[in-house]
């Protein structure tokens, strides 16, 4: 009878844990049904303010309108860098003052701009900052799941994150950067030819990810695994043939705008530009001798740990280093930097890490951004190398334990 008993009781507690596991799913159903719900209502919010409070001039005031300019000569077939015709564009919207606003960004991004062309400078600017807001959250959402669904909701945080912020401010291109790293991270297993097509927003700004991409050819080389670069090889032939089919001459005026508004003299907040600047302010080819360096060191460093490569553990202290020796770029592209720091953030409190170190950052970074704004300012130089540090203090001693574990096995 005892026997009889405690089976009775197994039965029953394999029952109930039956209808808990079979009442999981059904709460995750109705808890991401709740949360598409909210996120809609919440774009739907931003999109009413955005249509209420702003202006054609408004979005002079962004560094949206030169996407907004650019996509208008497409569409009309004219030359989407010529800073004159650029111009009288902006100063038509509102613009004050007479320096034009011209993308330095390379003609295989000019396709995103051309549905720009055929709005005002208000509806494509909230067009614009709609689509920048959804990126964001999906961004926010892979890391989320990269980093094994942690329930301390920690990871929205990242809507606070000052580049991420300064995005938003000026309209640039970072949050798109940040998606195509996070779906790559989160496809390149199952879905590499995905996952390279992703990369593509990484081609709009290849100085960014100089050492990240050396990483990822030596990856390919050493795995046999080139469907990764066929991907994304494939949708670069394709946007540079679609941008030549509309302009073909568009190769020629890019050069010939780079080469009259000497980009590479101008001071932006990077550390190579720093050092050229102590050096010898006049040698740009200064400001490429980190970035040099930074990729001789990620060729090293993947190759002494190709065995146990982790994207989301080396790889993404690569980035890092990338966006360090970067020898141009804007505290807005930091954005994409949000992936190791929200993975250190999660990773911090198992290896026995505060989090206070990356909350005077984040909220040094945030108050910086409200009080300068102007990105072009010195005051940025600093931000790179503090996400390099958090991201080693928070991960540290979690590579030391791999390593015991290495040994004593």
């Amino acid at each position: 009878m005892v026997r009889i008993n405690k089976l009775e009781d197994q039965a029953i507690a394999g029952t109930c844990d039956n209808r808990q596991v079979d009442s999981t799913p059904e709460r995750s159903v109705w808890r991401t049904i709740a949360v598409c719900l909210i996120t809609v209502a919440c774009l739907a919010l931003v999109v009413g303010m955005y249509a209420a409070f702003l202006t054609d001039k408004d979005a002079t005031q962004r560094d949206f309108i030169e996407y907004w300019a650019t996509g208008q000569q497409l569409i009309h077939g004219a030359n989407p860098y010529d800073p004159v015709a650029v111009l009288h564009l902006q100063q038509a919207a509102g613009l004050e003052g007479r320096k034009p606003k011209v993308t330095f960004s390379p003609p295989i991004l000019l396709l995103i701009t051309l549905p720009l062309g055929v709005l005002s400078p208000k509806t494509g600017l909230i067009l614009w900052l709609l689509v920048l807001v959804t990126c964001l959250i999906v961004s926010i959402w892979l890391i989320w799941l990269l980093c094994d669904r942690p329930e301390n909701g920690l990871h929205y945080c990242g809507f606070l994150f000052a580049p991420a912020v300064a995005c938003l401010m000026a309209g640039q291109l970072g949050i798109l950067l940040l998606l195509g790293i996070a779906v790559f991270l989160r496809l390149y297993k199952l879905h590499p030819y995905l996952a390279g097509a992703a990369l593509l927003p990484c081609a709009w700004k290849p100085h960014l990810f100089l050492p990240f991409f050396v990483v990822l050819l030596l990856w390919s080389v050493s795995r046999r695994e080139y469907r990764i670069l066929a991907g994304f090889s494939l949708l670069v032939l394709l946007s540079c043939a679609a941008i030549t089919r509309l302009d073909r001459h568009v190769w020629s005026q890019y050069s010939e705008m780079m080469s009259e508004t000497g980009v590479l003299h101008a001071f932006v907040p990077t550390l190579s530009v720093a050092l050229r600047v102590l050096i010898d302010r006049n040698a740009a080819w200064l400001q490429f001798v980190p970035e040099a360096v930074a990729g001789l060191w990620a060729a090293w460093y993947f190759w002494t740990r190709r065995e146990r490569w982790d994207w989301m553990d080396q790889g993404l202290l690569v980035l890092l280093v990338s966006f360090l020796c970067t020898p141009y770029g804007w505290f807005s592209d930091e954005a994409v930097l949000l992936v190791p720091v929200l993975a250190g953030v999660f990773r911090a409190p198992a290896n026995g890490r505060s989090l206070w170190p990356i909350g005077a950052i984040a909220a040094l970074a945030l108050v910086e951004v409200s009080a300068v704004g102007h990105m072009a300012s010195a005051y940025y130089l600093w931000t790179t190398p503090a996400w390099l540090g958090w991201y080693l203090y928070a991960t540290r001693t979690r590579r030391g334990r791999r390593e015991v574990e290495a040994v004593s096995c």
